[in-house]
């Protein structure tokens, strides 16, 4: 398990998966699996994934973001706005129970926060 406040995942958006596949596979080599909406990325050498990849099916731009794993999604993301950051996409509970929130920083970088379901 994965202690509060550290960069514990990471996302890539892509409108073409098998594209997205072709390049990062040969170039880190990387493996990946389906899992749901994602497709799981596991690097050389990791005990498991460490990141995925999500297909925006072309309706939203591609992207590449980290996610920090935090106590409170929404009391994080209520700071980051004091701190000038932008609450892109609103803390949303998940089916699973995990809940994850899409800001910017003051300049505009985008990043994500998440905390596990309840049990993880």
């Amino acid at each position: 398990m994965s202690a509060d406040n550290t960069v514990s995942w990471f996302e890539i958006g892509a409108p073409d998966v098998d594209a997205a596949k072709g390049f990062y596979g040969p170039l880190f080599g990387w493996s990946f699996a389906p899992d749901g909406p994602y497709t799981l990325i596991t690097a050389p050498g990791a005990a498991g994934p460490s990141g995925g990849i999500f297909n925006t099916g072309g309706n939203i731009p591609p992207y590449a973001v980290f996610v920090v794993r935090v106590a409170d999604v929404a009391a994080t993301a209520a700071q980051a706005e004091q701190l000038g950051g932008k609450v892109v996409v609103a803390p949303n509970k998940l089916d699973d129970g995990m809940v994850v929130a899409y800001l910017t920083d003051p300049d505009g970088s985008m990043f994500a926060l998440f905390s596990p379901a309840p049990g993880d």
